[in-house]
């Protein structure tokens, strides 16, 4: 049940639901920036308006008990956001938080270690989505977004749609990608959709109208890569380190 909320509070919410998709914010930092207002919202039961740098400083610190880095940044980014561009005011604490800035670089999957991946996979449409981040370097979202009419077969390239930055770009097609997509387009034909969701089974792929699961691809990614024993932690880009061999 939704929890009742001041008519303020309410009020305003909805105007920083607008205004980060006036600002062209992607769905997920909508998401992330949103969430920051509601959980500061019930923190300071909803008057959250006129924060002074103490109480900023008092919820962040215990809000760094409970959750990661990675949380805290995007809950400071979203209540400025909403100060700046809701309230128009000022915001009360502008050097309050300083994350660490060592960063480990992700382990980097060999090509070896790849096509044991793709071995291990035994569900098709896992396979062919690991198989196509793998050889053109994609992000997981990326992958997820790809349409048939992305692929432009004629010039040897995929036109990546709203990729990091709210950007296109264009990146080279590997002829042996290109022929794995059309065998795997003549199982689902879906006239959309290049991985088009499993839900309805395979005899309804053609009429599927969203992507496979984003949880589904990443629990096969773990659970393959645990059965080929690698101890290492894949990040978004695992299968997008390097071009395998054809």
């Amino acid at each position: 049940m939704k929890p009742h909320l001041p008519k303020d509070f309410e009020q305003n919410y909805q105007t920083h639901l607008k205004r980060l998709k006036l600002n062209g914010m992607q769905p997920k930092t909508v998401d992330a920036y949103s969430r920051a207002v509601r959980r500061a919202g019930e923190y300071f039961e909803y008057r959250i308006d006129a924060l002074t740098e103490q109480q900023l400083t008092g919820y962040f610190s215990d809000l760094l008990e409970s959750h990661s880095w990675s949380t805290v940044k995007h809950d400071l980014y979203g209540l400025k956001f909403y100060y700046a561009h809701v309230l128009h005011k000022p915001w009360a604490a502008p050097n309050l938080i300083k994350p660490p800035s060592a960063q480990a670089l992700p382990d980097i999957v060999t090509v070896e270690q790849a096509g044991q991946l793709f071995a291990v996979t035994r569900v098709l449409s896992y396979r062919v989505f690991f198989y196509t981040l793998y050889s053109m370097g994609l992000r997981l979202g990326e992958g997820l977004r790809l349409r048939v009419g992305d692929i432009d077969a004629a010039r040897g390239r995929v036109h990546i749609r709203d990729a990091k930055g709210n950007r296109d770009r264009f990146v080279p097609l590997p002829a042996a990608t290109l022929q794995v997509l059309r065998r795997f387009w003549q199982v689902h034909r879906n006239p959309v959709l290049l991985f088009p969701n499993r839900l309805g089974g395979l005899k309804n792929a053609h009429r599927a109208t969203t992507p496979i699961d984003r949880g589904g691809v990443q629990a096969t990614l773990r659970k393959v890569a645990a059965e080929c024993g690698f101890k290492k932690n894949l990040p978004r880009t695992a299968c997008a380190t390097a071009t395998p061999r054809t």
